[in-house]
């Protein structure tokens, strides 16, 4: 059963009194709070992660990593100065796997809906482009318009594992489709990836001669639209351990 309001009883109004006694009425705060948990179940967050605030990653991955510190702090001030101070800039959570960056991402998401009041989407990467392409059966009514409308149109956009899908051009293109149009209209995206932003200096970019380069951001959607990621995004990088693994050798033990 859904709790009634102890204040306005469920009517949604409050009745106030002005200092000359006039009485008028104004939305309850309890609508305020009724909208954003309507927005937050609109959001398409897993349930995965449904759990994931920025009040429990610390707990949720302890480690005194001073990377991992900074990016909390990072996601604080970015929740605490929307919109007005970061006005359209996002955030690109890069770092390895297992250290919190979707967890991250998701608590910001949260808090932006719940504290002030946004609306968002969350999206993995790979999900969104295979509704993209099924959009291409001729069986399917919806159209890849129709379905990347949300993505351009959302307030707050969280693209999880960006570059995880294989490059190709028509992958190159969806992206750049997608960064280029939100770029433009200056809405706020928050993409985490396992690839680092650029390859540590002095190492070349992946040759026949030399195929050990890890692959960076750049490689996996092209460096063109990386660029453009970094006038869209603060950078904000994790290191660390994988915590999963490490939860998972010492349940072992």
């Amino acid at each position: 059963m859904s709790v009634v309001c102890p204040i306005c009883e469920g009517a949604g109004l409050r009745i106030l009194t002005r200092p000359d006694g006039e009485q008028y009425a104004t939305a309850c705060g309890c609508q305020t709070q009724r909208r954003a948990l309507a927005n937050l179940e609109r959001a398409r967050i897993p349930r995965r992660y449904e759990h994931c605030t920025l009040d429990n990653y610390e707990t949720s991955f302890p480690s005194s990593h001073r990377s991992l510190l900074k990016a909390h702090l990072a996601a604080k001030k970015f929740v605490e100065g929307y919109p007005l101070e970061t006005d359209g800039s996002g955030l690109l959570i890069t770092g390895a796997i297992g250290v919190g960056k979707t967890h991250l991402a998701v608590g910001i998401l949260q808090a932006l809906i719940m504290e002030r009041g946004a609306t968002g989407l969350f999206y993995d990467y790979r999900e969104l482009l295979k509704e993209v392409q099924h959009s291409y059966n001729p069986k399917v009514s919806a159209t890849e318009l129709e379905i990347l409308k949300p993505v351009f149109d959302a307030e707050i956009l969280v693209l999880d594992e960006l570059g995880a899908s294989k490059p190709t051009d028509w992958v190159w293109d969806t992206v750049a489709h997608i960064l280029n149009t939100r770029y433009n209209d200056k809405r706020t995206t928050i993409i985490t990836t396992n690839y680092a932003n650029q390859a540590p200096l002095g190492v070349e970019a992946p040759t026949p001669r030399n195929v050990m380069r890890d692959e960076t951001l750049g490689d996996r959607i092209g460096e063109r639209m990386r660029s453009r990621l970094q006038e869209m995004c603060v950078i904000v990088e994790m290191q660390g351990e994988d915590f999963r693994q490490k939860i998972k050798r010492a349940t072992l033990a």
